[in-house]
């Protein structure tokens, strides 16, 4: 699996004009699964991300977890992070899980890392064309792949 978290101010994904989902301040991960993508692998992520020190204490130190400060999150699943550009201009995809492995672990980490926070994860819509906007804060972005730990 693989992820690109962003600490967020405000973020939001919408689907044919409609929002989908949104949080107020917290993470944005966008999420991408590989056909080689186990059960370990997302509970290892999901412990990383919902553990990530990536917002900041009282002296201005970034020092505290998304739970520590009560922040949200919105995962958006994303398969072209599964990309690999080894090969000429045109990006291969076929690291990517198809639909039928996707979807599951998808909606199974949407669940483990709602469990993990403590409170609702909003999603965008898997498949879907959506646009996501987002307010970074700082700007923070951490990229974690989970065969290179």
């Amino acid at each position: 699996m693989r992820a690109v978290i962003q600490r967020v101010c405000s973020a939001s994904v919408t689907v044919d004009g409609a929002v989908k989902g949104a949080i107020g301040p917290g993470m944005l991960v966008l999420l991408g699964v590989g056909h080689e993508d186990t059960q370990e692998d997302m509970d290892w992520l999901v412990k990383k991300i919902a553990g990530l020190r990536i917002f900041a204490d009282d002296t201005g130190v970034m020092n505290r977890s998304v739970v520590e400060v009560g922040g949200e999150a919105l995962v958006v699943s994303q398969f072209t992070l599964m990309a690999s550009c080894k090969k000429g201009n045109r990006p291969s995809y076929i690291g990517a899980a198809p639909h039928q492995i996707a979807i599951p672990m998808y909606e199974a980490f949407c669940t483990r890392l709602s469990l993990a926070l403590g409170r609702p994860v909003r999603t965008g819509e898997f498949g879907a064309d959506m646009k996501v906007a987002l307010v970074n804060d700082g700007p923070v972005t951490i990229c974690i792949d989970t065969k290179n730990r």
